[in-house]
């Protein structure tokens, strides 16, 4: 009975270790495959990070105030300067050139008649801001998802025909962004974003004083005299990093 009791023994321990060696030996190429991607066909890529220029191509609109007096509505063209401080982080910089337009609100003519325009009103926008790639370092299948936000100045020009006494000036700027780039290379990136451009609006004293012949005023005397307004800026552009 020992004897016959110590074979089952020895047959369960052999078959056990035969089964241990089949595990081990068998599936690895399975297991291994199913722990991550073949770097060869991955669908993550790592970005090359460094700095580099962008020229940018775009588009400015949004509302004109409450007095419609604020410059909107152009082409804009400009340059964006970038460099990376991290693994999802980079820093900007960006100068762009609008061609845009504006109306003219004249407080000494008649309520009837005083708005004229749209005439062109060029202005320069720069900013600072911050980048954050929403896939860190890497692309996915060539893309990589941010979001953006900046600080800066908006330049208005100086318009002789304008004698309503309001001036656009120089406005201080927060744009929040998204947007979208793809690498076809290391080096080249094409990116497409959408921004919204925040600046606010003062008006001249004179918008609430009575001066035209039908004794009305372009704005009420308890109104306030500025005015936020929101400018969504639309853009396209391809980069270089080096």
């Amino acid at each position: 009975m020992m004897a016959g009791s110590g074979g089952r023994a020895v047959r369960r321990s052999g078959g056990l270790a035969v089964a241990v060696v089949l595990l081990t030996a068998g599936p690895p190429g399975r297991l291994t495959a199913q722990v991550g991607h073949d770097p060869g066909h991955s669908p993550y890529h790592d970005i090359r990070r460094g700095s580099g220029p962008r020229l940018v191509l775009g588009y400015l609109s949004g509302d004109r105030g409450t007095v419609p007096v604020s410059v909107t509505d152009g082409v804009t063209f400009g340059v964006r300067y970038e460099a990376w401080m991290g693994k999802s982080m980079s820093f900007t910089a960006g100068l762009a050139y609008g061609q845009t337009s504006r109306l003219i609100v004249d407080p000494f003519k008649d309520d009837s008649v005083r708005k004229s325009g749209p005439i062109d009103d060029d202005v320069i926008l720069a900013d600072l801001g911050l980048q954050l790639s929403l896939t860190g370092a890497k692309t996915f299948h060539g893309f990589a998802p941010f979001v953006t936000t900046s600080l800066g100045l908006a330049f208005g020009s100086r318009l002789p025909a304008d004698t309503s006494g309001y001036q656009f000036g120089t406005k201080f700027t927060f744009t929040p962004g998204a947007g979208l780039r793809w690498y076809p290379g290391r080096r080249v990136s094409v990116q497409a974003d959408a921004r919204l451009v925040f600046w606010k609006l003062r008006y001249p004293i004179n918008y609430k004083t009575p001066l035209s012949n039908d004794g009305t005023r372009v704005l009420p005397l308890l109104a306030p005299e500025t005015d936020w307004t929101i400018h969504p800026w639309v853009s396209l552009g391809v980069g270089w990093t080096f």
